[in-house]
């Protein structure tokens, strides 16, 4: 297999690359009055805005051109069909499939996949909206009022990330909780206010075998049994997302209330199955759909825009060109909506779990960075917190800006004053502010000449950082899902740029292997000999004191 940088157009954008790091982005715009209109994409209710970057139309059609010698479009096409493109697990990619909503069959193995998907979606409706109701009782024959979801990674992140950004379009019926971390504090604060009596548990683990997720459980149904008595009494309050039906009947669930899930839907790709089962509880299963609307309004812009007008491919050749050519290590995700304040932590597992990998698809060491470090914050917060080291360190990196024209909460005056920061912001990283510019200032202002002197070089911005704005017109459960597609095709298009497998985690397998053992050592009190002398150690001090 051909090593990607051994592709022309991979030594054409190194080409550019060393041209364009001698130009700055503000000469970029003033040589060019059209620039914003070359390099923005509008799709329904959103505006994305790449304009603020190192490029310029030979720096894109060199991309492009990579792009399809990386042969994209083909790997794309794969994708839709079913083929199955997870290499290293032998598995299709179709999370796509899990919010078309068509009638066409999609056939893998035999099984046409739309009647699947549509036969759960009916359920989760038909459940939904008997919980929802109140006429799901529990087993003094009460309805339900709060929803506990149990699970972790992509199982909680998900629908937490999103049940927290449409929280304004919840209507109060239910309450919803989420439990992911094994640290007994977190199970122990959700459970303490809640009535054994009124609330539901759903248990979403495709294996039922995931050992922070079935910690979990057990400890939930020993809280429940304490008051219920009854084994009996397990099935009106559980339910769960599961491939295996033994393991879930023998908790104590009714096979009735098990909710399926399929090997070709990767955990951080599942918000969009049963998975976003506590989603559609607490929203309504109809805004659920507003959400696989949306997601699926960007999977069609994915299939059939050509590479030039494709909004997630743009994105992914610009992290590319960032990262891999540029340098830059990490990227920033700075939401200025407050809704979506676990975006970043949602797209750190999305996207560093998908293409953190060092091998490509044939298992060779590749010689170039893979991806990004993703991190970032809520907008206000982290311009009182990291701003200064986005703006003046030695480090440059790439951000994405998220916001929307009208907020979910109109509180006067607010919205304005947040937005004239979103837009403040991207343009300082881009423009910067030079020495010259600074003295002139501080003179005009009558600051002496020893002051200026001593003060100029500490105030000077380089700028030229580059940014990404997608700006939505209002975050709505439909805009939600275009936003989180366009991510995720995002980090697809970047794993076959990349030539490496997105959709395993063999990272993820190591350590929990890992703690397995070591919990059985802990629990027998007999360390093993073949640990390195730190870990061995560290498990003894820890018994010791315990």
């Amino acid at each position: 297999m051909v090593l990607r940088t051994q592709l022309p157009g991979w030594q054409a954008v190194e080409a550019q690359a060393e041209a364009m790091k001698s130009m700055h982005m503000k000469d970029l715009f003033a040589s060019d009055a059209e620039r914003f209109n070359k390099f923005s994409l509008s799709l329904p209710s959103m505006l994305f805005d790449y304009s603020k970057n190192l490029v310029d139309e030979s720096t894109m059609a060199a991309l492009f051109n990579l792009a399809r010698e990386c042969e994209l479009e083909n790997w794309r096409e794969k994708m839709f069909s079913g083929e199955r493109i997870n290499i290293t697990e032998d598995r299709s990619v179709l999370h796509v499939a899990l919010r078309n909503r068509s009638d066409d069959a999609l056939m893998v193995d035999g099984v046409n996949v739309r009647a699947q998907v549509k036969a759960e979606l009916n359920k989760m409706r038909s459940f939904t909206n008997t919980v929802r109701s109140g006429d799901w009782k529990g087993y003094t024959g009460k309805s339900i009022t709060d929803v506990v979801s149990i699970g972790v990674g992509g199982s909680n992140l998900g629908p937490q990330m999103t049940t927290e950004a449409l929280k304004s379009y919840g209507d109060g019926t239910l309450k919803v909780h989420y439990v992911s971390n094994v640290d007994g504090n977190q199970i122990a604060d959700v459970l303490a206010p809640l009535n054994p009596e009124t609330v539901l548990f759903v248990v979403s683990s495709k294996t039922f075998t995931t050992s922070e997720t079935m910690t979990n459980a057990n400890t939930a149904v020993t809280w429940f049994l304490d008051a219920a008595t009854d084994k009996a009494a397990i099935a009106k309050h559980f339910v769960a997302v599961s491939t295996n039906t033994e393991k879930v009947t023998e908790f104590g669930i009714d096979a009735e209330n098990i909710f399926d899930m399929w090997d070709w839907v990767g955990g951080r790709f599942s918000l969009w199955s049963a998975i976003g089962l506590p989603i559609a509880l607490y929203l309504g299963f109809e805004q659920f759909v507003e959400l696989l609307d949306g997601a699926h309004l960007v999977d069609n812009h994915f299939e059939q825009a050509p590479l030039e007008e494709n909004v997630p491919v743009i994105m992914a050749l610009l992290s590319l060109w960032n990262c891999t050519f540029l340098g830059a290590q990490s990227q920033a995700i700075l939401p200025y909506d407050q809704p979506l304040h676990r975006l970043t932590a949602y797209l750190q597992q999305a996207e560093m779990e998908s293409n953190g990998k060092h091998v490509n698809m044939a298992g060779e060491v590749v010689p170039y960075p893979t991806v990004p470090t993703i991190w970032g914050e809520i907008g206000i917060n982290g311009q009182h917190a990291f701003y200064q080291y986005l703006h003046q360190s030695n480090n440059i990196v790439p951000a994405d800006f998220i916001g929307s024209v009208e907020s979910v909460a109109n509180v006067n005056g607010h919205h304005d004053i947040l937005m004239a920061n979103f837009f403040a912001q991207s343009e300082a990283m881009m423009t910067g502010v030079t020495e010259d510019e600074i003295r002139a200032d501080l003179a005009s202002k009558g600051h002496s000449q020893a002051y200026i002197d001593n003060v100029a070089p500490h105030k000077v911005h380089e700028g030229n950082r580059p940014t990404n704005t997608i700006l939505m017109d209002k975050l709505e459960p439909k805009t939600m899902g275009m936003l989180i597609a366009l991510y995720e095709h995002k980090i697809f298009t970047q794993g076959i740029l990349l030539d490496i497998c997105s959709f395993d985690q063999w990272g993820v397998e190591l350590g929990k292997g890992l703690a397995n053992r070591i919990h059985s050592e802990i629990a027998s009190n007999q360390v093993s000999p073949h640990h390195d002398s730190s870990t061995a150690s560290l498990v003894r001090y820890y018994n010791d004191k315990k």
